[in-house]
């Protein structure tokens, strides 16, 4: 076998199988590593997109939780004024409630104190008629005196 004839035909079919491999099986093989560059592609425009959106959405959370804070304290403080109002109302009501309240007790002492006089009246007008009668020795009529008695009381006021 010549040497020159085998290297000649490995060549031709060398030739042969690239010119096949280049016309049949390189465009699948292209197309393939396309479509995996581009899916690679996308795959990273992704990420980054993700990425950025991650950042954004990290802002807004950051914005919403000083919002969040921000409406908690405004919250607080109007309580601490609502608490403030209620318990100065509370006291005006107490105090209110206490005015009326010695208003009527001092109301019931006058009256009672007017009672109190009036009893007074009535007893020293029936001392003032027993002490007449005992000095004149003879029994005063309560019925024939009742004028009397009601002047003394009108006097004595």
């Amino acid at each position: 076998m010549n040497l020159n004839a085998t290297l000649f035909a490995q060549t031709i079919v060398f030739i042969v199988l690239a010119l096949f491999t280049m016309k049949l099986v390189w465009p699948f093989l292209i197309g393939a590593i396309d479509e995996r560059r581009k899916k690679i592609a996308d795959g990273l425009a992704a990420a980054d997109k993700g990425s950025a959106s991650l950042k954004d959405a990290e802002v807004r959370i950051r914005q919403l939780e000083t919002d969040a804070r921000a409406k908690a304290q405004e919250i607080l403080a109007q309580a601490d004024k609502r608490h403030a109002a209620v318990v100065e109302e509370a006291k005006a009501a107490a105090k209110v409630e206490a005015d009326r309240l010695i208003a009527g007790a001092k109301a019931e002492i006058d009256s009672e104190m007017q009672r109190a006089k009036d009893t007074l009246r009535e007893q020293v007008a029936a001392l003032a008629v027993a002490g007449a009668e005992k000095i004149l020795r003879r029994e005063v009529n309560a019925q024939a005196h009742a004028d009397l008695l009601g002047q003394l009381r009108q006097e004595l006021r």
